[in-house]
């Protein structure tokens, strides 16, 4: 979990990433880090019951009702901690290959769950912050 390493090979390996709890509102860093997500090459795909379009893409209300035919490489969440184990299941039904919790978004035992399936986490991390500071 947060290995250097590991965190770069997704950053450049990536094309597609589901950001749940995307926001419409500007002024939330889903939004934000959304737009930055696009403007560096990646497919974002927004994830919130409560919108129908985010960023001028079709927005799902769960990572299930992404097409099955669209690989998710990344699920970036921006949801509250509490929220982290409900998306377990999903993200490994939908063959995620990581799994992204979002600064002060942090769930040990999902984390545990989530590796020992296979998957790479990241905990408590910016995935803005660490492609601008791994990539360049």
């Amino acid at each position: 979990m947060n290995e250097p390493g590991k965190i770069r090979a997704i950053l450049e390996a990536a094309r597609t990433i589901a950001v749940v709890g995307c926001s419409t509102n500007p002024y939330r860093a889903s939004n934000s880090v959304s737009q930055y997500l696009i403007e560096s090459g990646y497919e974002v795909i927004p994830v919130n019951p409560n919108c129908a379009e985010v960023l001028g893409r079709r927005c799902y209300p769960s990572l299930l009702d992404i097409p099955r035919d669209t690989t998710i490489d990344i699920v970036d969440v921006f949801r509250n901690s509490a929220s982290v184990a409900a998306l377990v299941e999903p993200s490994m039904a939908r063959n995620a290959r990581f799994f992204w919790m979002q600064e002060g978004v942090i769930d040990p035992e999902s984390a545990r769950r989530l590796e020992a399936a296979g998957l790479g986490v990241a905990m408590d991390l910016c995935i803005m912050k660490e492609r601008a500071r791994q990539i360049r």
